[in-house]
């Protein structure tokens, strides 16, 4: 079967659209794909962060169709059939969980394969919501167990008009209800942040006056963290969510964290019934999806718009 895809020919290299051979595997479904997030971690494999992966690839991880008329999502990892069986519930988890687009060919195409246990039903076929927030709110969702964070908590996220944190600070303020600090450094982007339920900061030193914070969800990584620990009170929690320009993480202050009994920790992913509530919530409307629409063949102007600060939210493309 040809399908139309945007392929990674080399790293920090423009993407061709060219027609390739679609691999069904026994047991896959052939999903239709109408319309699929561009993520933070696909722009770090874009720009060879990943040293395990090599070009040609098709990206694409936050995938939205149809199977045979029927709305559906895709669980943007694959896993063994050890892991479904011995851990279901934690496959995030799991050593063979590997990302859509990285193992095997993702959702920058017009159809993907997949294994059946992959599908989850969609409420509607408003695609290019869920793409643009789904995978936020499951990043979010399974943080916030990490961190332990409830409504009596004062939390710190970085990176807050970006795809994962715009709508994260969304789950933590109108789900969870915690009292949110949502760092932007553009301060313009920073305007979008207003009616979610959020203190906007636009300067780390926001907790010389408000406080430190209980838990620092820290979306951007290298950039940022050093500021971020700062803010934490003692005891506090950092929670290590990505590393979006894939450059070393250094702590220039070890001190602190010794001194302080801070808690660095990562998150995982999330699981397929994190992924399915973030679905939910979406669909109820407790989360509003931020996001710029583009056509397929315009992946490489979606990937300027990205890396030169013009989106707010997520970037979605429509095959």
């Amino acid at each position: 079967m040809k399908v139309l895809a945007a392929v990674l020919e080399r790293f920090n290299g423009p993407f061709s659209i060219r027609e390739v051979d679609l691999n069904v595997r026994p047991n896959d479904v052939v999903v239709n794909v109408k319309s699929v997030g561009v993520c933070g971690r696909d722009v770090v494999v874009w720009r060879g962060g990943f040293r395990n992966l090599r070009p040609p690839l098709i990206l694409g991880h936050e995938v939205f169709g149809e199977v045979d008329g029927r709305p559906v999502a895709v669980f943007p990892a694959e896993v063994d059939e050890y892991c479904l069986t011995e851990h279901s519930g934690s496959e995030n988890l799991c050593e063979s969980y590997s990302i859509l687009g990285e193992g095997r060919p993702g959702g920058y195409a017009t159809r993907i394969a997949v294994p059946r246990w992959n599908l989850i039903e969609l409420p509607d076929r408003d695609y290019d919501r869920y793409a643009a927030a789904a995978c936020g709110v499951a990043t979010f969702i399974h943080a916030s167990k990490v961190a332990a964070v409830t409504r009596e908590s004062r939390v710190l996220v970085t990176g807050a008009t970006g795809g994962v944190g715009i709508h994260g600070v969304q789950y933590l303020s109108k789900v969870v209800g915690a009292e949110v600090y949502a760092y932007a450094r553009n301060l313009e982007k920073a305007k979008a942040l207003e009616g979610l339920g959020v203190h906007t900061v636009t300067d780390f030193s926001f907790y010389k006056k408000e406080g430190r914070v209980d838990a620092v969800i820290e979306v951007v990584g290298g950039p940022t963290i050093n500021n971020s620990i700062l803010a934490l009170r003692p005891q506090g929690t950092l929670v290590l969510v990505g590393n979006v320009t894939g450059e070393e993480i250094r702590l220039q202050r070890p001190a602190l964290v010794v001194m302080r009994e801070l808690k660095i920790t990562g998150s995982a992913a999330y699981t397929k019934a994190e992924y399915e509530e973030a679905i939910r919530l979406i669909h109820e409307g407790l989360i509003r999806p931020f996001y710029r629409a583009y056509r397929l063949e315009e992946v490489n102007e979606a990937y300027r718009d990205i890396v030169e600060g013009r989106v707010l939210g997520r970037a979605v493309l429509r095959p």
